[in-house]
């Protein structure tokens, strides 16, 4: 089922449609939301949801790539999920060095970029040595940018924003008068990115934990109680199809 915002009186789902810059969201984040969950459904350990979620990773950046999306962020894995069982998180940092031996060259051939937000310092060194392999070898790419949010999370990303600040106000390399909403979100992790069009979350569950707070202020939110290993390009195209009928106001009339 698609999310509960209703679609009833929207046009047909057209799979053809070929989608112009202007109706296209630049920028799409996803909430993989619902591993565990689906492998709950089907008598499996959760870890065999996290992987059966990977295959869904490729669909979806395919996808992506097809309906010329430009940055496509995916909540891989956040601050809070240190929390969970120890077996659970050494698996899911796992999968990015798998996921990369798998697919690596076939995002290359796509011309996809890969880029990783998140506090990378802490993570075990297979899983940033992985993910620093495979930012290297597509850094020419110029398609998709396939953005891993690894170690992320909202709030500590804007804590260590503000220290970033006062440490250069202390250096006087920045002055109050300075600051505004841009000169703030260059000391983010996604310096240089615009910000989300789209939010998509699967799993049925309706919040953002801790998700690009700053980020996602005027993002169109979408969500579906499809769990993410089952999510598919129809899904993703469902989500466009909201999307390009929505009026994005920003505050105006």
């Amino acid at each position: 089922m698609s999310m509960k915002i209703p679609f009833l009186n929207h046009k047909p789902l057209n799979q053809s449609h070929q989608y112009s810059e202007h109706d296209t969201p630049e920028h799409i984040a996803i909430v993989m939301d619902g591993n565990g969950r689906w492998a709950r459904k089907r008598g499996l350990p959760r870890v065999a949801g996290h992987k059966a979620g990977v295959s869904t990773v490729v669909k979806i950046v395919k996808a992506a790539v097809k309906f010329n999306v430009k940055v496509l962020t995916l909540y891989t894995f956040s601050t809070e999920n240190w929390k969970r069982p120890k077996p659970e998180v050494d698996t899911i940092l796992r999968l990015p060095k798998e996921f990369l031996h798998l697919y690596l060259p076939e995002l290359i051939s796509n011309n996809v970029r890969i880029e990783a937000i998140g506090d990378m310092g802490s993570l075990p060194a297979h899983t940033r040595e992985a993910i620093q392999f495979a930012i290297d070898r597509t850094r020419d790419n110029d398609g998709l940018l396939l953005n891993f949010a690894l170690n992320y999370g909202g709030r500590s990303e804007i804590l260590n924003a503000m220290k970033e600040m006062f440490s250069d106000m202390n250096e006087a390399k920045l002055s109050l008068d300075e600051l505004d909403e841009q000169r703030v979100s260059k000391y983010l992790y996604t310096a240089g990115l615009p910000d989300p069009d789209l939010l998509i979350r699967t799993g049925g569950e309706k919040r953002l934990s801790n998700f690009l707070l700053w980020q996602l202020a005027y993002t169109e939110f979408w969500f579906t109680d499809v769990l993410w290993p089952d999510f598919s390009e129809k899904e993703f195209l469902h989500a466009l199809e909201e999307y390009r009928q929505r009026k994005r106001r920003y505050g105006g009339v």
